[in-house]
């Protein structure tokens, strides 16, 4: 163990050195700016985070991703102290940021939510990096059932956007408070509080500086309540115009964890499939839902349990085609099924439900609700897949529908469930 840990820390020093040396001779020397007279972060900071991002990426290994942080920590190590200026601060943030990603790529959530509150105590940084760290707070704790801590969050970055001076952003400012009042709304969807929610998009579509997490979350508004036609243009905007790599070096952008561009693009097009087979084309969501897989298998890895999350959206198009079409497809509901709830690391069946903290529980919920309806109708497996059910309605927790509701989206109702994948939640 000695001698791995001796040998990944030369490695890294030797990572370290080709990164700087690479950020400070690619390029001449030249200063970010945010629109402002004065830089708005470190242009060397930038380029090794980059750098650490891409070789912690490059192999998705421990180890790789160890260097990529061992990188980063260096990279903060020679910024100014966190009470010097914007610009100081800004460098800081921006390394915050890039930390809290990888720490999230690799399920770390404790940790990527301590660097993230870090970034909020940079009161001198410009609004775009404290506007990103708390867009990416809400949605972890969303992620993790923390409803109302996500909301109280995104009160708090309205507050203090409404109270900062607009000179001191360069003139960005509606547009990130555009982009938070869309976060409360998420929250405000979440909840179930639909009346709410839509109080919050107004202006998302009118901003110049438009933003893809901003969009998709209203997108998501307009699909809950069944406006089909003006989610798709929306889903297919965000498809075809979201950026698909992060940029460190625009303060006004920064969009990290599971609000960042890559995230958005699959959410999108997670969103567009589940619209399709809602409208009941379900070749073109089996199409969509399809892409939809491969790109997060691509991205997370092959049993990331964000694929248990699409999979369990899979099983569902089939089970409401099906029931359309007076058709079965039980044992392929059944593959799909089994897969998502081993993918999502679902705990047994005798653990006691509700009383028991679940991450996607929603998710596992309605995964385990949809295969104990393939076990039912088995008499041979009646039994079983009624403890399944019984476990499944006591971890449901969504206020605006039951489970039931979801499960018999083929039926007419004034109801139409969403599951986000950015936070895995059914909205």
């Amino acid at each position: 163990m000695i001698h791995a840990a001796v040998k990944l820390s030369k490695s890294v020093i030797s990572l370290s050195r080709t990164s700087l040396v690479a950020a400070t001779s690619s390029q001449p020397l030249r200063f970010l700016h945010d629109g402002t007279n004065s830089p708005s972060s470190n242009p060397v900071a930038v380029q090794m985070i980059n750098y650490a991002l891409s070789h912690a990426r490059s192999q998705k290994s421990d180890e790789s991703y160890a260097q990529g942080m061992l990188i980063l920590e260096q990279c903060l190590s020679t910024q100014s102290s966190e009470s010097e200026g914007q610009f100081a601060q800004n460098s800081i943030g921006t390394v915050l940021l890039a930390m809290s990603n990888l720490l999230y790529e690799r399920r770390s959530f404790e940790e990527a939510i301590e660097k993230l509150h870090r970034v909020q105590g940079l009161t001198r940084s410009s609004l775009g990096v404290r506007v990103a760290a708390t867009e990416a707070l809400v949605g972890l704790y969303l992620q993790l059932g923390q409803d109302d801590t996500s909301s109280v969050l995104a009160d708090k970055c309205l507050d203090f956007l409404h109270k900062d001076d607009l000179r001191s952003n360069g003139g960005s400012k509606e547009s990130l408070i555009v982009r938070a009042k869309a976060v409360k709304g998420l929250v405000e969807l979440v909840t179930g509080n639909l009346e709410s929610a839509e109080s919050f998009f107004h202006g998302v579509q009118d901003i110049e500086a438009w933003n893809g997490t901003a969009v998709l979350s209203y997108g998501e508004f307009l699909h809950a309540t069944q406006q089909f036609s003006l989610a798709k243009e929306l889903y297919q905007n965000i498809i075809e115009g979201v950026p698909k790599n992060e940029d460190f070096s625009d303060m006004n952008t920064l969009a990290i964890c599971n609000m960042a561009s890559d995230e958005v693009f699959l959410a999108a097009t997670f969103a567009f499939g589940q619209l399709e087979s809602h409208m009941g084309n379900f070749r073109a969501a089996e199409e969509i839902l399809t892409k939809a897989l491969t790109k997060t298998e691509e991205y997370f890895g092959s049993s990331h349990p964000k694929v248990g999350v699409v999979l369990t959206c899979i099983a569902l198009m089939y089970r409401n085609k099906a029931r359309q079409e007076r058709s079965s497809s039980l044992l392929i509901q059944e593959g799909l099924y089994r897969r998502a709830i081993e993918f999502l690391k679902a705990p047994p069946l005798e653990s006691k439900g509700a009383e028991t903290k679940l991450d996607r529980g929603d998710i596992l919920a309605l995964a385990r609700g949809g295969y104990a309806e393939v076990l039912c109708v088995q008499q041979n497996r009646k039994t079983e897949g009624e403890k399944m059910k019984t476990w499944a309605e006591a971890v449901w927790s969504n206020r605006r529908m039951s489970l039931t509701d979801v499960l018999d989206i083929s039926e007419p109702s004034s109801k139409v469930p969403v599951i986000d994948v950015r936070i895995s939640r059914v909205l």
